[in-house]
């Protein structure tokens, strides 16, 4: 398994990481009667089995725990899809970095609605970009309300940064497949991936 990607059992469930025990548990049922490969109509056997996985983990205090860690040492890498030359600085990679913004705060808002932004510092973390190269896009982005800065300054898309994103992502070929991607909780980062092995749950839970 050590060349198996990380998978984020938070954006994978649509929850934010710091979810309490009961949401889990709901959110876990109501995902799982969906995906069932009983299902006719939304059955999808691989997800099912990767939900399985994510509340065997995330619903078990001591792997939760062991879990997190990797998360947080796995969310401090940059995303490897911002390292191509699609992304690269200048004119050429503007609206390729605009769009690439727009995606992570897409992501955000529908994993985090409670905590929706991300800070500038986030934004160089997740992109492997100086603030430098981000604070044009990012003028861009709030001067056509596409985005706006919360009571924090954190970055949070907009309804119509929304709608923009999701009328012009196939437009954008490796983004579309990164926000495909992110939607099973694979997202390929910059250096050696973390594996989450299966962890024995101390207790079975209903």
């Amino acid at each position: 398994m050590a060349d198996d990607p990380f998978i984020d059992f938070y954006e994978l469930m649509q929850i934010n990481p710091h979810a309490e025990a009961e949401t889990i548990h709901r959110v876990y049922h109501m995902l799982e009667a969906r995906y069932h490969p009983d299902n006719p109509r939304t059955g999808d056997p691989e997800r099912f089995l990767k939900l399985s996985q994510a509340y065997r983990v995330l619903s078990d205090r001591q792997a939760r725990a062991a879990y997190d860690l990797r998360y947080q040492a796995q969310n401090a890498r940059a995303i490897g899809i911002f390292e191509s030359r699609e992304f690269s600085a200048g004119v050429e990679g503007e609206a390729n970095r605009r769009m690439g913004v727009l995606c992570l705060l897409y992501n955000r808002r529908r994993s985090c609605p409670d905590n929706a932004g991300l800070s500038i510092l986030e934004l160089e973390q997740l992109m492997g970009f100086p603030r430098e190269h981000l604070i044009f896009p990012l003028w861009y982005l709030r001067d056509m309300d596409l985005l706006r800065q919360d009571e924090r300054t954190n970055y949070v898309i907009t309804g119509r940064g929304a709608d923009h994103l999701e009328k012009n992502i196939t437009a954008y070929p490796s983004l579309h497949e990164f926000i495909k991607a992110s939607e099973t909780g694979v997202v390929e980062r910059s250096r050696t991936e973390f594996v989450v092995e299966e962890m024995p749950v101390a207790k079975s839970r209903p």
